[in-house]
């Protein structure tokens, strides 16, 4: 039985560091702060370790809101997304996971792309 890639990147833990460092950069850019102005960061927190562990193969279900859904309200661009995407991509890279890891999460991220941005 191979292991998950939630299991080979370190489990919950890894993720929290991931989601931690992701939400330092995304928040400290101007581009991207507006967008998360007012809302719950421990939530978002919370959402993003589940989303995270759930398409690396963990043992949690996304119970977080339908994308289209959760991001229609903010008008968000295709530039916009991407940038997001990059300092995900950044944050797996810089907390150890390795390129095959991180490969297979963006891919999940960037199908989720089109419903984000209201395609």
């Amino acid at each position: 039985m191979s292991q998950t890639v939630y299991s080979q990147i370190g489990g919950r833990t890894a993720v929290e560091s991931v989601v931690d460092d992701f939400y330092e950069r995304v928040l400290a850019d101007d581009r991207l702060a507006g967008f998360f102005e007012g809302m719950d960061m421990a939530e978002l927190r919370s959402h993003q370790v589940q989303f995270i562990s759930a398409v690396a193969g963990g043992p949690v279900e996304y119970t977080g809101d339908d994308m289209r859904e959760a991001h229609d309200h903010l008008d968000i661009a295709e530039e916009e997304f991407d940038l997001v995407a990059r300092y995900l991509e950044r944050a797996l890279r810089e907390n150890g996971v390795g390129d095959d890891n991180v490969e297979a999460i963006m891919s999940e991220v960037a199908d989720l792309k089109d419903p984000v941005v209201g395609r």
